[in-house]
């Protein structure tokens, strides 16, 4: 796709190139920019640092049902309430220190603001800032609850950071579905089709249902193209079916990792894997692909402290020094580079201190009491060729290509169920991926961490090859939608903290409702009463005893984090408060272990505690002053307390 006349052109002549292609009808209003502070004259904030990147804004137009038909649209001034057209505005923005790309919420409060302001119609937004675009769609909801006043500012939906020069493959899709139909059946001739016909372009949900589709095909085609070790599971579609699952959780977890450029996009570049691997993708055979480089990344990189990655010693068969050892580096003769150049490919990677990227491998337990060394293999990370996993080059790299799936979908069917599929990594490259959480008010076009549930969860109810549907009520495990997991998010800390926050008043439901919104409303509460709301939050204590993927905790963390946002933007209180704490923390720690004073006097003993509480201190005061961390990292992090005992 090429929007390089975005760069090449005046904006609004690109604007005219880019809606002609979208075959959309726009009555232009005006090719002049206008100051934001006389367009949005309710709602132009010049303090705020989002409305401060605001260069140049143009009125460009609306599109109604008189630009379908050819006719001239109405004046702005002239639009009443629930008008029926979209209104266009484009906005230029000035670049950012240290050439940063404007946030996700700095273009949706823009965004917002034309909402608020032109409250009668949709509104879309097309930012430019240096070399990108960003998409801005907008909606509009009302409140039915007696506290809620008035109509609020609905969902804003964001296409963004879309490089004109180098446009990534899942922006590209979704630009081109904005294309609306001219002629047949899907004929797009009126504003109503064209709004319905867009959201549905703009939603999130819509895109995380075509990437599951796209990610189901390619697990029931691999399905009996795979290998992997039987010690544990005999049943070869159980032990294939699960092993898969496995796989597409920890690749789908690595891909938002190289989101944060965490991990190199070269390990899944193919003409670069090319000239490291030996035999990568020649033929149906070629299996070099998974074991040389993922299992190496998954167990030996991202499951191994970086200081002490190192290939195993048995890698050359001359020895078994390092049998059993799952986290040590496998396979060089599988490369065409030296080892010292396969350390390389991984030197920048993090070591994640968690339990996804275990080697399943083990030693039989029974075995080693009888002082017998004998692995059990499940992940098949080893030398022996008999039990390593295998799973061709091709399932990973494979162009499109129409499989039958008719045994996996509905064996009984009259007609061959055929679905088109490509490799895994085709797959992940053709959609975008955002390491942001999306909220209730703020939505990316894109693929974001909460998918990681809806995947693992949905294929696990798909994996029994007799029923296909009971394995996940087997197992008890089932997703929750994002607007239940916030309304019960919402229902738990309301009642928490009417219990916790003595606060004295009949309308303290009312106000804590106002600040849970997403909204723009100043914090409801006085000094003293901000001050015990978040004292209520920092004592808070979450349990969730059927976690799962976690989306509750997660929700509940999000909504405090944004709690705090309206109590104390400036992050004054939420410090104060980390700091009285470790104070305390650090104090009880000494009257509570009796080991740790044994033997110490007065005077050695306060030292002791001084030194521990000042460099705890020093440490809230970087975090918190450290401005590359941004305010949220520090509300994040301290929700999460961790005791540091005195050592003796």
């Amino acid at each position: 796709m090429d929007l390089q006349y975005f760069n090449n052109k005046a904006f609004v002549d690109a604007l005219n190139i880019f809606f002609k292609n979208l075959n959309i009808p726009v009555n232009k209003q005006t090719d002049a920019p206008i100051s934001a502070q006389d367009l949005l004259v309710e709602t132009y904030k010049s303090n705020i640092e989002s409305f401060q990147l605001i260069d140049d804004v143009y009125f460009y137009g609306m599109v109604d049902d008189a630009a379908f038909k050819g006719e001239k649209s109405i004046l702005l001034h002239d639009v009443k309430e629930d008008y029926e057209g979209i209104l266009i505005f484009g906005v230029t923005l000035k670049q950012r220190a240290n050439n940063l790309l404007p946030t996700r919420s700095q273009l949706a409060e823009i965004a917002r603001a034309f909402n608020r302001e032109y409250f009668y119609t949709p509104v879309i937004v097309v930012f430019k800032y240096g070399e990108h675009l960003a998409f801005a769609n907008t909606e509009r909801l009302k409140y039915k609850q007696e506290w809620r006043e008035g109509e609020k500012t609905g969902k804003v939906t964001l296409l963004r950071d879309i490089n004109i020069y180098e446009t990534h493959s899942g922006h590209e899709r979704i630009i081109l579905e904005l294309k609306i139909a001219t002629d047949g059946i899907n004929k797009v001739d009126s504003f109503a089709k064209l709004y319905k016909y867009w959201q549905e372009v703009f939603s999130v949900n819509i895109l995380n249902k075509k990437f599951f589709e796209e990610l189901t095909n390619w697990y029931f085609w691999a399905m009996d193209k795979v290998q992997f070790p039987d010690d544990i599971e005999k049943k070869k579609d159980v032990r294939n079916a699960t092993n898969l699952i496995r796989l597409i959780t920890r690749v789908i977890f690595i891909w938002f990792i190289k989101e944060k450029h965490l991990v190199s996009s070269d390990l899944f570049n193919e003409v670069y894997l090319d000239k490291i691997l030996k035999d990568f993708n020649k033929n149906k055979k070629s299996v070099n692909y998974y074991q040389a480089i993922l299992q190496n990344l998954f167990f030996g990189t991202l499951n191994q402290k970086m200081d002490e990655r190192d290939f195993a010693e048995d890698h050359d068969r001359k020895n078994k020094l390092d049998q059993g050892i799952k986290n040590k580096y496998r396979y060089l003769n599988k490369f065409t580079i030296s080892k010292k150049e396969v350390f390389e490919l991984f030197i920048n990677v993090p070591f994640l201190n968690g339990g996804l990227f275990d080697c399943l491998d083990k030693f039989d337990e029974k075995k080693l009491e009888e002082g017998k060394k004998e692995q059990i293999f499940v992940d098949g990370f080893t030398r022996v060729d008999a039990k390593q996993a295998i799973i061709p080059d091709y399932l990973f790299f494979s162009k499109t290509t129409e499989v039958n799936l008719t045994e996996y979908y509905d064996p009984e069917a009259k007609k061959p169920i055929i679905r088109k599929v490509k490799g895994l990594i085709e797959i992940l490259n053709h959609f975008k991926f955002t390491v942001i959480e999306n909220t209730p008010i703020e939505e990316e076009i894109a693929l974001d961490p909460e998918l990681l549930g809806k995947v693992f969860e949905n294929l696990l109810a798909s994996y029994n090859p007799e029923t296909k549907t009971t394995a996940r009520k087997q197992t008890g495990s089932f997703y929750t939608p994002r607007e239940i997991v916030n309304y019960m998010v919402e229902v738990s800390l309301l009642e928490y903290l009417k219990q916790n926050v003595k606060i004295n008043s009949a309308d303290l439901e009312n106000r804590l409702h106002i600040l849970f919104l997403y909204n723009d409303k100043p914090n409801p509460f006085n000094d003293k009463e901000t001050n015990l709301i978040i004292e209520a939050i920092n004592n808070c204590k979450i349990l969730d005893p059927a976690c799962g993927s976690g989306a509750f905790p997660m929700g509940v963390l999000h909504k405090m984090v944004h709690i705090l946002q309206q109590l104390d933007p400036e992050n004054i209180k939420w410090k104060a408060q980390q700091r009285e704490k470790i104070i305390g923390e650090q104090i009880r720690e000494l009257e509570k272990d009796k080991k740790a004073i044994q033997g110490l006097n007065d005077n050695a003993v306060r030292e002791k505690a001084e030194k521990a509480v000042e460099e705890r201190l020093k440490e809230i005061d970087e975090i918190f002053e450290n401005r590359n961390y941004f305010d949220d990292y520090a509300r994040k992090l301290y929700f999460y307390y961790h005791k540091i005992p005195l050592e003796n």
